[in-house]
């Protein structure tokens, strides 16, 4: 099992740039989240995960790992959709997947050449594949290539843990785009720690987004 990499260089850097963001690292220490190194494997998982609870993406994809093996192009190729509509996918995400892996294959997309690339080219590429958005592509940034500078806007619990930290209302933009600069380049740890504090972590600290009604 691996985990999101980082040191105390990171978390000091962005304590010395935010007291408040420095005090709830302070407070969690080091978090642990677990990441597929596998870019193939990590997008797999990702679509198999779209538009469901997490105790089914669990369940869908230990299906998809038992039944291919390994979980790579040529896998999924010889699989083909039938096989991966039995492991529980939908027929668009099958055909999603297929596409990934055809294109891999054909050498339309060399993964290892990804890693050169800058964060901007990286998404731009990743976003070119069929059911891969914006937030999809910032996630594989994050949790399998593990790049250092990513703030997705698109994520909900972001949003909230940044409301949550600084007693906002609402997260607009240009808010957001202030945060991420004073984050860089260590975005993506701080996102570690908004992302726990969405999730409850820090005893006491509560959304201020205004209540429906």
């Amino acid at each position: 099992m691996a985990f999101f990499y980082y040191t105390e260089a990171e978390t000091g850097y962005l304590k010395k740039k935010d007291k408040r963001l420095g005090a709830v690292i302070d407070t969690l220490g080091h978090i642990e989240r677990e990441v597929i190194d596998d870019l193939f494997e990590a997008l797999v998982f990702s679509i198999v995960g779209q538009q469901i609870s997490t105790k089914a993406q669990v369940t869908v994809w230990g299906r998809v790992r038992d039944g291919l093996g390994a979980v790579t192009p040529e896998t999924v190729t010889a699989a083909g959709e039938e096989m991966l509509r039995g492991f529980g996918l939908s027929g668009r995400k099958a055909g999603y997947i297929l596409s990934a892996a055809g294109r891999i294959l054909r050498g339309e997309l060399d993964l290892k050449a990804l890693e050169k690339m800058s964060d901007a080219e990286v998404k731009q590429e990743l976003c070119r594949l069929p059911g891969v958005g914006v937030w999809t592509a910032e996630m594989l940034m994050t949790f399998s290539m593990q790049r250092k500078n990513i703030l997705s806007f698109g994520d909900y619990g972001i949003r909230k843990g940044l409301r949550m930290v600084y007693h906002h209302r609402e997260i607009g933009q240009k808010l957001f785009e202030r945060y991420y600069k004073r984050y860089t380049p260590y975005a993506s740890v701080a996102s570690l720690y908004l992302w726990a504090v969405a999730g409850g972590a820090v005893p006491g600290m509560r959304d201020y987004a205004p209540r429906r009604r």
